[in-house]
């Protein structure tokens, strides 16, 4: 027993005693070495900007190409000019809605709590989405415009309130959807579209209500069409970070 002793007692005494100044100073080093190394596998933005391209269904796109070629073939068309002037809305509304799946995909598979520890924010991720949907379609829409202005001799007038006033009405129901806290679900956003959709659609076949109202006043909708989608855009990046699933 006292032989025990003393070999518990030698231990007690040559047991080394933890310098607590020494241990933060290695974890503080070993956290500099760490992102250190993590530093050289970041992505740039203009990396993480072809990453996100690469995630992004194409499918959308052809699918807006195709509804372009289709709103030219009426234009081209021998039908009555002026109802296939006011379909367009229609068209223009559909071009708009191909867009939700990919704005939506965040919230529709949860992932946005996974996105928001990453190094990129949901913002830059938004952003970068955005930017791209937005190359994409004045690229399809300046091809579209310029081929029913210069091939078809449409009015610009016309093209702006028949198709790009209803698309800036779309594409602000979808952005502000998108940033709303209230409304959680795709299909809600597709519906509010189509709704949008259909009112125009009636408001269109209404002669005496669409002649009461001037070109002016189509002009300034247009104008405060773009201001707001504007504000939608902004509110959208803004808000991202605090959407709840």
């Amino acid at each position: 027993m006292h032989l025990n002793e003393e070999l518990l007692h030698y231990k007690t005494l040559t047991r080394p005693r933890p310098q607590e100044e020494k241990i933060l100073e290695t974890i503080r080093r070993s956290k500099e070495i760490f992102y250190m190394a993590e530093q050289e596998k970041l992505l740039s933005y203009y990396e993480f900007l072809w990453g996100q391209f690469q995630l992004i269904q194409k499918k959308w796109w052809l699918f807006q190409f195709l509804i372009l070629c289709a709103s030219a073939g009426l234009l081209s068309s021998a039908y009555d000019e002026t109802y296939i002037h006011r379909g367009l809305g229609i068209m223009a509304s559909m071009y708009i809605i191909l867009i939700i799946p990919e704005l939506w995909k965040n919230r529709t598979n949860r992932s946005m709590e996974i996105e928001y520890s990453s190094y990129y924010s949901l913002r830059q991720i938004y952003a970068a989405r955005m930017v791209l949907f937005g190359i994409a379609d004045t690229l399809l829409l300046t091809g579209f415009c310029g081929a029913a202005i210069l091939g078809m001799h449409m009015a610009f007038t016309v093209l702006l309130v028949q198709f790009l006033l209803p698309m800036l009405i779309t594409a602000c129901i979808c952005f502000g959807t998108l940033c709303s806290r209230h409304i959680r679900s795709e299909a809600a956003s597709v519906c509010l579209c189509l709704l949008w959709c259909g009112l125009w659609l009636a408001l269109n076949l209404d002669e005496a209500l669409y002649a009461m109202v001037m070109p002016t006043v189509w002009l300034s909708c247009a104008g405060l069409a773009l201001l707001f989608l504007c504000i939608t855009v902004y509110r959208t990046l803004d808000r991202c970070r605090s959407y709840t699933l």
